[in-house]
């Protein structure tokens, strides 16, 4: 029983010597402390133990803590995503401030390093970020709480955090958020823009003669005329449904009125369209230059046949969207 007594003793002496060390060391002794050891790795890995001396009071000095749980277990995808920026921001901050003049100290803590930390906290969810500001000295606080950053709209760039730290650590120095160079993305936008241009002049003998062409930019005016004029602009403005029900079970192609129309209408007024310009070039065009007075003949009537029933076509459709519309052309009257 007695060696029990004493071993229990020297047990909880050996356990309680590092709080006690810790105890005995002042604010400034336990920044510089942690600010060496962020110096050769930001942020720092903390635990229960090392987590509490850090932000025990009274303190002269700020700390970020960043309570995560990385682990696969526990699902956190906000927690690894979070992750790389944080670890960018800590780097940075803690490079640029080699001198410890902004006195802010980055940490992280994982909950399977803290778990008295979480349950002490009520934690339920991560990532968690704490800021925990002076409570001495010149830029001391009236409240020595934490101050949490809030991530409700997911996860944060590290300038965004950055700038949040700033705007609660005011009148010391915020060093800048660093990004190393993205060398893959360089070098792969180079070797992406060269192959462009050998291409390009490589296919540029093929392609000039297609650009220079007036038989193809007359096409490309013509299919924008034709688009432009059937309401397809006016489809993308409105919104307006591809068909609708006619209220007996049936398909309606064509809305009522000339302020409203159908994506399918638009479409087959815009083929009519073409058909009309392709009567009408073949007409003006085509038919003068041929040689055969009977093949002229026959094209002639085939085309101006062909006119007369697509506009007569068209001139009912207006009708049906308006029965005042006082024009028609047989076959559709």
């Amino acid at each position: 029983m007695r060696l029990l007594t004493l071993l229990s003793l020297t047990l909880l002496g050996f356990g309680s010597a590092p709080t006690l060390a810790a105890a005995k060391k002042t604010p400034e002794e336990r920044f510089q402390h942690y600010h060496n050891k962020a110096l050769s790795s930001a942020p720092l890995k903390l635990a229960d133990a090392s987590y509490r001396e850090l932000t025990s009071a009274p303190r002269d000095y700020s700390v970020a803590v960043l309570l995560t749980a990385m682990d696969s277990r526990y699902g956190c995808q906000l927690c690894r995503e979070f992750q790389p920026e944080w670890e960018l921001l800590a780097r940075s901050w803690t490079g640029g401030d080699k001198k410890g003049e902004s006195r802010t100290v980055f940490g992280t803590l994982d909950f399977g390093d803290g778990r008295d930390i979480f349950m002490s906290l009520g934690l339920q969810t991560a990532p968690v970020l704490f800021l925990f500001p002076p409570t001495i000295g010149p830029h001391a606080v009236a409240s020595p709480e934490p101050i949490r950053y809030d991530f409700t709209s997911g996860s944060q760039a590290a300038e965004l955090v950055h700038s949040w730290l700033a705007r609660h650590l005011p009148d010391r120095p915020h060093p800048p958020v660093k990004r190393p160079i993205n060398w893959m993305r360089w070098i792969s936008s180079l070797v992406i823009l060269s192959g462009g241009l050998t291409a390009s002049y490589a296919a540029w003998p093929y392609v000039l003669p297609v650009i220079q062409n007036r038989t193809v930019w007359a096409a490309v005016t013509l299919v924008c005329i034709l688009l432009f004029t059937s309401g397809h602009m006016y489809n993308h403005i409105r919104n307006v449904p591809y068909v609708a029900g006619d209220g007996k079970g049936g398909i309606s192609y064509f809305a009522g009125g000339f302020q409203n129309q159908y994506g399918l209408e638009t479409q087959i007024v815009a083929t009519m369209y073409g058909v009309l310009a392709l009567c009408g070039i073949n007409l003006a065009i085509k038919v003068p230059r041929m040689t055969d007075p009977r093949t002229q003949s026959v094209a002639l009537f085939a085309w101006s046949g062909v006119l007369f029933v697509v506009y007569s076509l068209l001139l009912s459709i207006f009708r049906g969207k308006n029965q005042g519309y006082p024009y028609s052309l047989p076959p559709f009257m």
